[in-house]
Order: C-alpha cells, then sequence, then structure tokens
C-alpha cells in the first residue's frame, strides 16, 4: 500500500503543478489579450474625439470683415436635405447689427443664433427682392453667437459674401 500512496501523491502534485500552469498560462494570456484591447480603446478613443472635433466647429468670424467662402456638401448636414456652415462672432449688449449674405450660386438663408442654439432671428430673401439675406438685430446679451449660412432647399451650393457690421447711431 505505500506504493498506491505514493502514487496517489504523485497524482495530487501533478494535478497541483498542471493547475498552477494553466492558472499561470491564463494570466499570461490575459496580459497578451489585455494589451490589444487596451490600445484599440485609446485607439478609438482618439479617433472619436477626433470626429467630434470635425463634426461641429464654427469658423471664426470678426465684425466688419467681409467673409469670402463657399457652402458645399462637406458642409453640416441640416437634417432638411441641405448643408450649413456656421461662423462664430462676439457681440456685445446693445449692439445694433446688419449682417448680409449674397450669392450668385444659390438663394441663401441666414440664422443668427445663441450661443446655446436658440434662434434669434433669420432672413431668407432681403427686402430689395432678391435671394439673398439681410438681418438686422439688436443684441440683448454680451456673448458668441452663431450666423448660420445655408442654402433655400436640399441642392444649393456654392460661394457665397458674408458680413456682419455693427451699426453706429447718427
Amino acid at each position: 500500500m505505500i506504493y498506491g500512496d505514493i502514487l496517489h501523491t504523485q497524482n495530487i502534485q501533478i494535478q497541483r503543478i498542471k493547475i498552477n500552469m494553466t492558472k499561470g498560462f491564463l494570466s499570461h494570456c490575459r496580459k497578451i489579450l489585455f494589451v490589444p484591447a487596451a490600445f484599440f480603446m485609446i485607439t478609438a478613443t482618439a479617433e472619436i474625439a477626433a470626429a467630434q472635433t470635425r463634426v461641429y466647429n464654427p469658423i471664426p468670424m470678426n465684425p466688419g470683415v467681409e467673409v469670402t467662402d463657399t457652402l458645399s456638401d462637406q458642409d453640416i448636414p441640416t437634417g432638411e436635405s441641405g448643408f450649413a456652415r456656421d461662423y462664430i462672432v462676439n457681440l456685445t449688449s446693445g449692439d445694433q447689427v446688419a449682417i448680409d449674405l449674397s450669392s450668385e450660386s444659390f438663394d441663401t438663408v441666414l440664422i443668427l443664433m445663441s450661443g446655446d442654439g436658440t434662434t434669434i432671428g433669420q432672413n431668407d430673401d432681403g427686402p430689395d427682392g432678391t435671394t439673398n439675406s439681410l438681418l438686422f438685430v439688436r443684441i440683448k446679451e454680451t456673448g458668441r453667437y452663431i450666423v448660420r449660412v445655408r442654402a433655400f432647399g436640399p441642392t444649393g451650393s456654392g460661394p457665397f459674401r458674408l458680413t456682419a457690421t455693427r451699426l453706429r447711431p447718427v
């Protein structure tokens, strides 16, 4: 029976070695799998952050300076089958502003929004009977405002001119 006890003891030791080897192997596999997974998460997070930055980044605009630009299908989708281009401008409480948008390529629509996206004013066709836009507004709060350029209808695109002018009392 001593021989049987030795075999039994050896079997137990072999099983312990197998268990330790398996635990070690699994631990090693976790490390191997964790590194690529962590790299993937870092890469995916960076790509998402970059995409979010590309999705909405209004272009700075200074009052009194004419902007010449182009509206295209690479701009912001409006959800109305068209595209928009946004500009950000700093305005002061009490400012009286005239915003003029003109294009020979498309029927313009001009929207002024507060920094939180609330529409302050908008214009489709100017008072001169053309398809250009002209908006007069008095600013109630100092802050950053968004001037949105878009086309009336889903297919408008092309070059345009945009100016925001602070009006002065005479």
